[in-house]
């Protein structure tokens, strides 16, 4: 497979002193770079997610412009925004929005006012318990202390996983790839929450493996180890 476009397989001193590291990675970029489970523009989102919340501009850059190549549409990119202001907040999106304007350089930012939501009495209750079964405690103790912060945080959710242009889905094992990237338990909420909106396990494996490059070998650990929680 060509992997020239990867900067760190192009390393001569690195294929000279550990060509079994160069040949095992190029393997993981194998199966990130090309249809699989998951089509390779959605494992190239995930990976510049990923990038953009550790920090890595250039990488999340290079990712996401390979994504654009492959097809990825500037509306399935864009929904990236979204996802990252819930899971990483506003930090994490207004990076990713600048990388997405280079990226999608055509891309303009039209100026819209949205208008504020209402919430009904108890809609917040039912929809978590609709996603999660039983109330987590953490959000039984948001609604009984804060319930203004609770709606707010079940617009949020709504808006993240089923409000962008991905498929629920993706959504929610873009999600996974982020969190497995920082290697939060966490992801297998929304391992759980991608297999009820009909992902497979060879799905939820490769979004979790589309962190290896931002996170190392300890992702996949983490990450299937989540898979079994």
């Amino acid at each position: 497979m060509d992997v020239s476009h990867n900067p760190l397989l192009a390393i001569g001193s690195l294929r000279k002193s550990a060509p079994k590291t160069v040949a095992g990675y190029r393997r993981f970029r194998a199966v990130i770079d090309t249809d699989g489970a998951l089509p390779a523009p959605i494992k190239a989102l995930f990976v510049a997610c990923a990038a953009c919340v550790k920090g890595y501009e250039e990488m999340a850059l290079r990712e996401l412009r390979r994504g654009r190549d492959l097809g990825l549409t500037e509306t399935q990119a864009r929904s990236a925004l979204a996802i990252l202001s819930s899971v990483r907040g506003e930090g994490a999106a207004l990076r990713f929005n600048a990388i997405f304007a280079v990226a999608y350089p055509e891309a303009r930012d039209e100026a819209f006012e949205a208008a504020d939501l209402e919430v009904a009495s108890g809609e917040a209750a039912a929809n978590f318990l609709a996603y999660f079964t039983t109330m987590p405690p953490t959000l039984g103790k948001l609604l009984d202390l804060i319930p203004t912060a609770a709606d707010a945080y079940y617009l949020m959710r709504e808006g993240t996983l089923s409000g962008t242009a991905l498929e629920p889905r993706h959504a929610e094992l873009l999600l996974v790839t982020v969190l497995v990237a920082d290697y939060s338990p966490w992801s297998s909420v929304h391992m759980q929450g991608a297999r009820k909106a009909g992902a497979s396990e060879h799905e939820v494996a490769e979004a979790v493996l589309c962190a290896v490059p931002t996170s190392g070998l300890s992702a996949w650990v983490v990450g299937a180890t989540a898979m079994d929680a």
